[in-house]
C-alpha cells in the first residue's frame, strides 16, 4: 500500500525553485504572514483608534490564533479527503474576501471578528501548503523545498514590520489589509493556471464530525481558559479543555475514519516528539515581536518604521538562512541541527529575561539576529522531520498536525504574554506611568519562553532519527 501511494505521488511534477505548487504556496505562506507580523506594529495605532486596553488588543492577535488552531485539524483531514489543491485554493479566496471586509472595520470588535474569519482561512491555507510542497518534492530535494517555504513564512514577517510601520504610519493601519488583496488575487490566478492535477490519497472516506466538533470546543475552552488565567472561570475553561481533548483522543481511537489518526503519535516516535518540539519552540518564540514592538514604541520611543527596521533582524536572519538549513537536514539528522538552533535561541531569550529601559539598542540587534539564526536551525529540519516520518497518505494531516501544534504554541506564547501584562500593568492604556511595570511583565515573559525553550531542546533530542523511524512510518 505504501509503495503505491508513494508511486503515485512520484507521478506528480517535480521540480526546484520554478515549481508552481512551491511558487503558490510560498507567495501565500508570505501574505498570511507579513499579514500577522505587520499587525504587531500597528497595535499602539489600534488602540488609540478604538480606545481599547492592552489586554482587548491582544485578542486581535489572540483570536486568529484561536480560530487557526480549532480548524488546522479539520481542514487538513478534509483536504486528504477532498483534494490538497482544492481546500488550498477555496482558503485564499476566503482571505481574500475577509481582508477586504477587515478594511471597513469600525470598532475592536469588528476587528477582532474578523481576525477570526482571517484564522479560518488561514486554516485551509496552512493544512495545505506544507503538504503540496512535500508531495511535490521527494527525496534529497524536499528540505530545500521546505526550507523555501519556511524563508517565505519569514519574509512575510520580515516585511511586516518594515513595510507595515511605513503604510501605518503614512496610510493607516488598514493600508496593511489593503496592499495584499491584488497578491492573494494573483496566487488564485496562478493556482488556477499553472498548479495542475490534485492531491487527494484518502478520497472516499468519511469526516469525522462529531471528533472535530469535540475538539474543536475543547481545543476552545482550552486556549481560552489559559487567556484569562488566573481567574476562576479560567481555571475552570482550562481543565473542561484538558478533560475534552482526553475525550477526543478516546473517541479518535474508535472510530473508522477519525479526523486525527492517533496511531500516527503514538506509533512514531519522529512524528511525536517533533510535533512537541514546534509547540514548545513556538510558544517560547511568538510573542517576542509583540513584545518587542510594545518596548520598542513606548519605552525606546521609537516610531512604528523604526520599530520595524530594528525587528526586522531576526526574521531577515531566518530567511537568510533557511533554505540552507532545510538542505541540511538532508544530510545531518534533523534533530542535531534543530537541537542546536534551539540552544542559540535559549541563550537569547535568557538575556532578554534581564532587560531594562537602559538595554543599548546594538544589544538588542545582536539577541534578536541570533534568535533568528536559531530559528533557521529549528524550522526547516524539524518541518523536514514531520512531514518525511509519514507516508504521502497522510501529509495533510501531518501539515495539519505541526501547524496546529504551531497555532497552539503561538497562542499560548500570546496568553502567557497577556496574563504577564495583566498582572503587572492591568487593563489600562499603557502610558509613561506604567512602563516600570510594563519591563517587568516583559522580563518575566521572557524568562517563561527561555524554560520552555529549554525543554524543547529535550524534545528536540527525543525525537530520535529520521532514518531509522521511517521504517516504521505509519
Amino acid at each position: 500500500m505504501t509503495q503505491e501511494i508513494s508511486q503515485e505521488f512520484a507521478s506528480q511534477p517535480e521540480s526546484g525553485h520554478s515549481n508552481p505548487t512551491l511558487i503558490a504556496t510560498s507567495v501565500a505562506i508570505f501574505l498570511t504572514s507579513f499579514m500577522t507580523s505587520g499587525l504587531n506594529v500597528a497595535i499602539p495605532f489600534v488602540g488609540r483608534e478604538f480606545h481599547a486596553d492592552a489586554v482587548l488588543l491582544g485578542w486581535v492577535v489572540n483570536s486568529f490564533l484561536l480560530v487557526l488552531s480549532v480548524f488546522l485539524v479539520p481542514f487538513g483531514r478534509i483536504a486528504d479527503i477532498f483534494g490538497l489543491k482544492k481546500i488550498f485554493l477555496w482558503g485564499m479566496i476566503f482571505f481574500t474576501i475577509i481582508s477586504a471586509v477587515t478594511i471597513f472595520s469600525n470598532s475592536i470588535v469588528m476587528l477582532i471578528i474578523c481576525r477570526s474569519l482571517q484564522g479560518m482561512s488561514c486554516a485551509m491555507v496552512f493544512s495545505t501548503g506544507t503538504a503540496l510542497t512535500t508531495a511535490t518534492h521527494l527525496g534529497n530535494k524536499r528540505g530545500r523545498a521546505l526550507g523555501i517555504n519556511v524563508s517565505s513564512v519569514y519574509i512575510g514577517y520580515s516585511a511586516g514590520p518594515f513595510l507595515g510601520g511605513i503604510l501605518t504610519e503614512h496610510l493607516g493601519w488598514r493600508s496593511m489589509f489593503a496592499v495584499i488583496i491584488p497578491l492573494c488575487v494573483l496566487v488564485i490566478w496562478f493556482v488556477l493556471a499553472k498548479v495542475k492535477g490534485e492531491w487527494s490519497l484518502s478520497r472516499g472516506e468519511k469526516f469525522d464530525i462529531p471528533g472535530s466538533i469535540v475538539y474543536g470546543i475543547s481545543l476552545i475552552a482550552l486556549i481560552y481558559g489559559l487567556s484569562i488565567l488566573p481567574d476562576i472561570p479560567g481555571v475552570l475553561l482550562s481543565l473542561i479543555g484538558i478533560a475534552g481533548l482526553a475525550v477526543f483522543i478516546y473517541l479518535e481511537t474508535r472510530v473508522k475514519s477519525p479526523v486525527l489518526n492517533i496511531n500516527i503519535f503514538r506509533s512514531n516516535r519522529t512524528f511525536l516528539f517533533s510535533n512537541i518540539a514546534t509547540l514548545i519552540g513556538y510558544c517560547a518564540i511568538f510573542a517576542l515581536a509583540y513584545l518587542m514592538s510594545l518596548y520598542l514604541q513606548y519605552i525606546k520611543a521609537l516610531t512604528p518604521d523604526q520599530a520595524g527596521i530594528v525587528l526586522l533582524s531576526q526574521p531577515l536572519m531566518l530567511v537568510i538562512c533557511a533554505p540552507f538549513t532545510g538542505r541540511l537536514s538532508d544530510k545531518i539528522e534533523p534533530r542535531i541541527v534543530a537541537s542546536v538552533g534551539l540552544s542559540l535561541v535559549f541563550f537569547a531569550l535568557l538575556y532578554f529575561s534581564f532587560i531594562t529601559a537602559g538595554t543599548g539598542m546594538d544589544q538588542i540587534i545582536i539577541t534578536l539576529v541570533v534568535i533568528g539564526a536559531g530559528m533557521a536551525l529549528f524550522v526547516a529540519p524539524n518541518n523536514n522531520a514531520v512531514m518525511s516520518s509519514v507516508i504521502p497518505k497522510y501529509y495533510g494531516t501531518a501539515s495539519a498536525s505541526n501547524g496546529t501544534m504551531r497555532a497552539i504554541g503561538q497562542t499560548l506564547s500570546m496568553s502567557i504574554t497577556t496574563i504577564a501584562i495583566a498582572v503587572f500593568v492591568g487593563r489600562v492604556v499603557i502610558t509613561s506611568e506604567y512602563y516600570p511595570a510594563f519591563i517587568d511583565s516583559t522580563r518575566i515573559s521572557f524568562g517563561i519562553f527561555s524554560i520552555l525553550c529549554f525543554l524543547g531542546i529535550l524534545a528536540s533530542l527525543t525525537r530520535g532519527r529520521l532514518r531509522k523511524s521511517k521504517k516504521d512510518s505509519v
